[in-house]
């Protein structure tokens, strides 16, 4: 197998591409903001503009980070989908996490009439979504672990996972029906997915739930190495299959349920930027492709965000509609490429 030095070369230039994304992230927006100052507001000099600093310092900043936690978390929970699954179209949503925050978020926002009163007003509060999000990942993430201890097929579990996905539509659909207009408004606009509203406290506690499903996914190298040669081969090299298994759906869920917590769900990073990182790097050895998707995922969505907020224009664009104009031509692109797929 490879070893990560020979990609070093690669992994420098990324590293500066990352710098420059994440720095001309901060620069453009509605107001442009000159690098020297952008620089000035980070160490703190005063001779900068105050307002200036202040929306570089508690809005451009915590956006950037968010972008860089959304962007390689994704592609790391999608690398771990098509890995378990073996399965190029497997994505981080694919075992219906998205699902079942969508279906939480739904519960809160659409059912909220439901309750009256003060208690609907104090459910729609930034809090509750997260928490609703949350809860509705986990349920789902809890039947789908339960699935994967008395199944073993890992097949199967991807056809269980789409089952729960399909499931939580139909409650969702039938909660749209009998919604206002106000009600269903507000939960295209959670369904659109934003990087730009999470305070530095919300911030701190996606990091932490990030660095789980990183250290997680880090201990899984080795496993997810061996997987790719197939369940049996695994068990005769002494891999315990159903352990494996638990540890990348529980590392998938933490880092994909997470940012569909605080961020809403975004589409196609998680399953366009593990196919472009094996098409830069050419292995598929995961020592390589996990700091590579890291690295890739983050830098894509620092520019699907860069655009996304249409420089020295007051509009911003929708950073899912963003991330699939991006991502669905890429996809599209490597379906061609790879022509034994339809033969």
């Amino acid at each position: 197998m490879e070893t990560p030095k020979s990609y070093t070369k690669i992994f420098i230039v990324l590293l500066i591409v990352l710098v420059v994304c994440f720095f001309l992230n901060i620069c453009l927006g509605s107001v442009s903001i000159p690098f020297k100052d952008v620089v000035a507001a980070i160490l703190e000099d005063n001779s900068t503009k105050s307002s200036w600093q202040h929306i570089i310092i508690n809005y451009r900043i915590p956006k950037a980070v968010t972008a860089l936690l959304v962007g390689s978390g994704l592609g790391i929970s999608g690398l771990l989908m098509q890995t378990l699954f073996r399965n190029p179209l497997a994505g981080p949503y694919v075992l219906g996490l998205s699902s079942g925050a969508s279906l939480g978020v739904a519960i809160v926002i659409l059912g909220s009439s439901l309750f009256g009163g003060a208690f609907s007003a104090l459910l729609l509060t930034k809090w509750s979504l997260v928490i609703a999000s949350s809860i509705g990942s986990f349920l789902v993430l809890l039947a789908v672990i339960l699935v994967s201890i008395k199944v073993k097929d890992t097949m199967a579990i991807l056809i269980i996972g789409l089952m729960f996905a399909s499931v939580t539509a139909a409650i969702v659909n039938m909660l749209s029906y009998f919604s206002t207009a106000e009600q269903l408004q507000r939960y295209v606009f959670w369904s659109f997915g934003s990087l730009g509203n999470l305070s530095w406290n919300e911030l701190l506690i996606l990091s932490v739930i990030y660095l789980i499903g990183l250290i997680l996914t880090i201990f899984s190298i080795k496993s997810l190495n061996a997987l790719l040669l197939g369940d049996h081969y695994a068990k005769s090299l002494g891999l315990n299959i159903k352990k494996a298994r638990f540890i990348i759906i529980v590392a998938t869920s933490c880092l994909a349920g997470s940012i569909t917590a605080f961020a809403g769900p975004i589409a196609f990073i998680g399953l366009a930027v593990p196919h472009l990182t094996k098409l830069i790097f050419d292995t598929s050895n995961h020592r390589i492709l996990v700091p590579a998707v890291l690295f890739s995922g983050s830098i894509l969505m620092l520019i699907c965000d860069s655009i996304a907020q249409l420089p020295t224009s007051e509009y911003t664009l929708p950073i899912n509609a963003v991330t699939s104009l991006v991502g669905a031509p890429v996809i599209i692109w490597l379906l061609m490429r790879k022509k034994k797929m339809f033969v």
